[in-house]
């Protein structure tokens, strides 16, 4: 696993820009989480968890993604031992891919279904949504952009995408999937090509 020889940066809080965050889409929102839109907010993120280029372990080539599950890092490898560093969220215990896959779809502003497995352990919470969401949509949890994961040609149902609550970095709750800040999101789809390799544990 890709890990930093770096420091982890500050401690020091950044402003970022008012967003209207709306969606406790299920995937999303933990458990207890209740139905009502939250109300606009500033969200402060740490400087730490802006993308950064970090020092990783040379063997790593370059181009591909490496998902740090347990110390909620995601590493875009540079080659040169060099990656940039994006902070995620990540699923619940024992609902993380781990293992190695494939990009083999992109999309922007994808639309959203949850898996009929998703409905069966949480009905409560996926239940309302089980005819999907379109692409922008503010309950949508798949955000600005989605690299769907497959191994031997098929889908894993395991996505990288963006969110609509940035907050959550750092977290560990859903069906699996590894979220990013949406603007961070979007800075990792333009870089990764489809045939891109995934590893992650």
């Amino acid at each position: 696993m890709a890990e930093t020889t770096e420091d982890q940066g500050t401690d020091g809080m950044i402003d970022r820009r008012k967003l209207m965050l709306a969606g406790l889409a299920g995937a999303m929102m933990p458990l207890a989480a209740r139905a009502e839109l939250p109300a606009p907010r500033v969200v402060r993120i740490p400087r730490s968890f802006l993308p950064r280029e970090v020092e990783v372990k040379p063997e790593l080539a370059a181009g591909e993604i490496h998902v740090d599950t347990e110390d909620t890092w995601l590493y875009w490898t540079l080659g040169d031992a060099r990656a940039i560093r994006y902070k995620i969220a990540v699923g619940a215990p024992g609902r993380n891919f781990a293992g190695v896959a494939t990009v083999q779809r992109k999309a922007e502003w994808p639309a959203w279904v949850p898996t009929q497995s998703m409905i069966e352990i949480e009905p409560e919470v996926y239940g309302p949504y089980a005819g999907g969401l379109p692409g922008g949509h503010e309950r949508n949890p798949l955000g600005a952009r989605a690299l769907y994961l497959y191994q031997g040609g098929r889908d894993t149902y395991f996505r990288i995408h963006g969110t609509p609550q940035p907050w959550t970095m750092g977290q560990s709750f859903s069906s699996g999937c590894v979220r990013l800040i949406n603007e961070h999101m979007i800075d990792l789809y333009d870089r990764v090509p489809i045939g891109t390799r995934v590893f992650a544990g």
